[in-house]
């Protein structure tokens, strides 16, 4: 291990990683597939995001600790309440579903009214600015437009991809990326955690880390196949032991980074922290085990005739040392 530079693993290892590709294809396949039953079957926590609920906005006499408040109503009743500031710390905005389930003016009066017995404390008092319902037809808008942004990331991925390589490792990124974001919801569905709009950004993250770690061995797949004189298996397995030291760097401090937001961010944000540690976890693996296995299957098996030089790259080829 060198610091300077950081290099955790030699360029020159000779890890056999194809020689376990049908076992951890298989593996990711089952994973994929659990996931998809638990989803289909058990589906997920939704949030207020989703659900809707009652809104109540409160005004304390000084600056309020959001975690605290958060804990009072659960202790009161209210699980999941969603707390957060609204411009100072003494405006909270807090948003959760009624005990009974009620929508009328009068049950949003009397869930306003819970709500500022569990929040208000014997030092800081809080009175009640506004109230209202917010109906699930809010919730279904959110959860279409999640759908349709999830779409255009999958279609954007796949055409950037096919663009810069060659249609057969689109299709293999495609693959895994989204084996990596199904296996993540599968968690959080066995798990009954709440999905709200925050653990959504999280699933959008880990499509994004996921397809910047596998492009980043496609890109060196795609160099050896030029340069090299060996078999496919043998340049898939090159490729990946030379990017293997750059991407468990890469994976190691991110993995750190959101490790302290999910420690230190509050409980608004933990959700969408343990969606990206788990696939920063997932996605690093699978661009190592699974991406590249893919391209020595079936149809998706690359050639070298697949990746010869087109005239736009061959300038740019010649000008690299």
């Amino acid at each position: 291990m060198k610091l300077f530079p950081l290099t955790l693993i030699p360029a020159d290892t000779r890890i056999d990683f194809m020689r376990w590709r049908f076992a951890t294809i298989a593996f990711m396949l089952l994973l994929m597939v659990a996931s998809v039953v638990l989803v289909a079957t058990k589906g997920f926590n939704y949030a207020l995001d989703f659900t809707g609920g009652t809104s109540v906005e409160l005004v304390f006499e000084q600056p309020a600790d959001v975690d605290a408040v958060r804990g009072r109503l659960e202790a009161a009743g209210y699980p999941g309440a969603q707390v957060q500031t609204m411009g100072t710390a003494s405006d909270l905005m807090i948003r959760l579903q009624p005990k009974d389930g009620g929508t009328g003016a009068e049950a949003i009066d009397r869930t306003a009214a819970d709500v500022l017995r569990a929040a208000s404390t014997e030092g800081n008092a809080a009175t009640i600015k506004g109230r209202s319902y917010v109906g699930p037809q809010v919730g279904q808008d959110l959860a279409r437009k999640g759908v349709y942004a999830i779409v255009f990331v999958v279609l954007g991925f796949l055409i950037y991809i096919a663009f810069r390589f060659e249609w057969k490792f689109a299709v293999s990124a495609i693959i895994t990326t989204l084996g990596d974001v199904l296996i993540v919801a599968g968690w959080f569905s066995l798990a009954g955690r709440e999905f709200d709009l925050t653990l959504l950004a999280g699933l959008l993250t880990v499509m994004g880390f996921s397809i910047n770690d596998t492009i980043v061995v496609f890109d060196r797949v795609r160099e050896n196949f030029r340069g090299m004189r060996a078999d496919p298996l043998e340049v898939l397995n090159t490729s990946i032991n030379q990017t293997l030291s750059r991407t468990i760097i890469t994976s190691v401090v991110a993995f750190l980074t959101v490790l302290a937001l999910y420690l230190y961010g509050g409980g608004s944000l933990e959700g969408m922290s343990e969606a990206m540690m788990i696939g920063i976890a997932i996605g690093t693996a699978s661009s190592i085990l699974v991406a590249c296995p893919l391209l020595t299957l079936g149809v998706l098996r690359v050639t070298k005739q697949d990746l010869l030089p087109k005239a736009r790259d061959e300038a740019a080829l010649a000008r690299r040392p």
